[in-house]
C-alpha cells in the first residue's frame, strides 16, 4: 500500500483499482514483438519474485503482455497485479495466456473494493458484509480466468465506537463466510497488515493480529500476506515475527525502507530474509510491491541487478 509520501513510481493500489479500466486500449491477443525490449533470457531466479506492470515499462514498452514476456526473459517466474480484477476480460485472458506460455505463476490481485475511510468489516454492518462477500464471489471467476490462487483482503478502518474485541469478532465472521465461498475452489484470501505511518487508523496493522484472526477463522482459505516493508515500519523484529506466524503465512511482499524501493536501497537485510524464507521451504510468491529507486531504463536494470544480488544461493547436491 502506498500514499503520496512514498516513491511516485510505486503502483498505488487505490488509484490503480480505480483507473485499471483505462488499460482496455492495451489489449493484446497475439504474440507481441520483442523489438526493443532488451530480451536476454536470463537464468531464472531461485525464489518466485513477482514484478508488477510498469516496473519495466521503459524497456519493455507499455503493452502488458510485452511486459510479461520481458519479465520472463529476465528470469522472473511470477507476476502480481493488484488491479487485475478491474481489467477487461479479454486483457485478463491475454495476460493469462502469456503467463502460461512462459511458465509464470500469477500472484495476488485485490479481491474487493478496499474502503480506506470506513470501518468496513470491523464495524459489523451487515449490508457492508454482504457487499464484501459478493465481491469475493466475483473474484472467484477472475482467479479462475487468470490462474490465480491468492487474493488480497484489507478490512478497513478501526471503528472508534466499538471495543476491539467486538471488531475482531466482526472481522472473523466476515472472513469465515468468505472462506466458505473460496474453499471449494482451492482459493486463498490473504490478509495484509498495513503500517501506521502510511495508513493510519486501519484495523489490521500487526502480524500477531493477523495470526490471531487466521487461527480463529480456521480455514485454508484465510491466510496472511506478510508485507516486509509494512512490518518493518509497524513493528520490526522481522525474522522472529515471520517465525511466529509461519504456519499462517501464504504470501510475502517486498519493499525496502525507507523509500519503498528495491532491496539494497534501505535498511532491511533482504539477503538474510530470503535465505531464511528459502531455508524454511517456502515455495510461494514474493510480490515486488515497491518502486524503482532510479528513473528510466537504468532504474529498471538496477531493480533486476538488486534481486540478482540478494537472491538465495542454491547449493547443488
Amino acid at each position: 500500500m502506498t500514499n503520496k509520501t512514498e516513491n511516485k513510481t510505486m503502483m498505488d493500489r487505490r488509484g490503480f483499482i480505480q483507473k485499471a479500466g483505462l488499460a482496455a486500449g492495451a489489449i493484446v491477443t497475439g504474440t507481441p514483438s520483442f523489438a526493443g525490449t532488451g530480451r536476454q533470457d536470463q537464468q531464472q531466479f531461485n525464489l518466485k519474485y513477482a514484478p508488477h506492470l510498469g516496473m519495466f515499462a521503459e524497456t519493455a514498452g507499455k503493452d502488458p503482455v510485452a511486459q510479461l514476456h520481458f519479465m520472463a526473459d529476465q528470469g522472473f517466474t511470477a507476476f502480481e497485479d493488484n488491479g487485475m480484477k478491474n481489467k477487461p476480460v479479454e486483457l485478463q485472458k491475454a495476460m493469462a495466456k502469456a503467463m502460461e506460455s512462459r511458465g509464470m505463476e500469477m500472484g495476488v490481485f485485490v479481491a474487493h473494493s478496499i474502503v480506506w475511510n470506513d470501518a468496513n468489516l470491523a464495524g459489523g454492518d451487515e449490508e457492508k458484509r454482504q457487499t464484501f462477500l459478493k465481491e469475493i464471489q466475483e473474484s472467484v471467476e477472475v482467479a479462475k480466468r487468470v490462474n490465480a490462487t491468492w487474493m488480497t483482503v484489507v478490512p478497513g478502518l478501526v471503528d472508534m465506537r466499538q471495543d476491539m474485541g467486538y471488531q475482531t469478532a466482526n472481522v472473523i465472521e466476515s472472513l469465515k463466510q468468505a472462506s466458505a465461498i473460496l474453499e471449494p475452489h482451492g482459493l486463498v484470501m490473504v490478509l495484509e497488515p498495513l503500517n501506521f505511518y502510511n495508513h493510519p487508523g486501519l484495523f489490521l496493522s500487526k502480524a500477531a493480529q493477523a495470526y490471531q484472526i487466521c487461527k480463529a477463522v480456521d480455514s485454508p482459505a484465510c491466510k496472511i500476506l506478510f508485507d516486509i516493508y509494512h512490518q518493518q515500519i509497524q513493528e520490526g523484529n522481522l525474522l522472529p515475527n515471520i517465525e511466529k506466524c509461519w504456519e499462517e503465512i501464504a504470501y510475502f511482499q517486498i519493499g525496502d525502507n525507507p523509500g519503498r524501493n528495491e532491496p539494497t536501497t534501505g535498511e532491511i537485510n533482504y539477503t538474510n530474509i530470503f535465505k531464511y524464507i528459502h531455508g524454511r521451504g517456502f515455495n510461494g510468491i514474493l510480490g515486488m510491491e515497491h518502486g524503482n529507486s532510479k528513473p528510466g531504463k537504468e532504474g529498471e536494470q538496477a531493480v533486476i541487478d538488486a534481486y540478482r544480488s540478494v537472491d538465495v544461493v542454491v547449493e547443488e547436491d
